[in-house]
């Protein structure tokens, strides 16, 4: 993992997620993720994405508070915008290291695969 940090020099592969990643809004600050501080860290490798978010998952989370339900959100957002469309594998991990967000290509579908008409 690489920790995220803005001043940071980003090789090509990752200056472009960084960039979609300045597009996802966290519901709570209202600012992008990457200002926000959500994103901790990310790895970017061939046709696989990895995403540390600065948080810690629990069981309590999910029936309680408003973060379980931004940090939803996020990862739902982040899904979105490299699942399948970017990325054939993309991973979202807590500060913990575990998954929170997975999508495997296993059947090696494509974008075009996916019909807006059946979505």
């Amino acid at each position: 993992m690489k920790v995220y940090s803005p001043d940071k020099k980003w090789p090509e592969p990752y200056r472009s997620v960084i960039e979609e990643l300045k597009k996802i809004i966290d519901p709570v600050t209202g600012s992008d993720i990457l200002d926000s501080g959500v994103i901790a860290g990310l790895e970017v490798s061939g046709d696989t994405l990895k995403i540390w978010l600065r948080f810690e998952s629990h069981a309590e989370y999910n029936i309680i508070g408003e973060s379980p339900i931004a940090y939803s959100k996020i990862i739902g957002d982040i899904m979105e915008r490299f699942a399948l469309v970017k990325f054939d594998n993309v991973y979202v991990y807590d500060l913990g290291n575990n998954v929170v967000g997975k999508f495997e290509n296993k059947k090696g579908y494509k974008a075009e695969d996916i019909s807006q008409e059946r979505v």
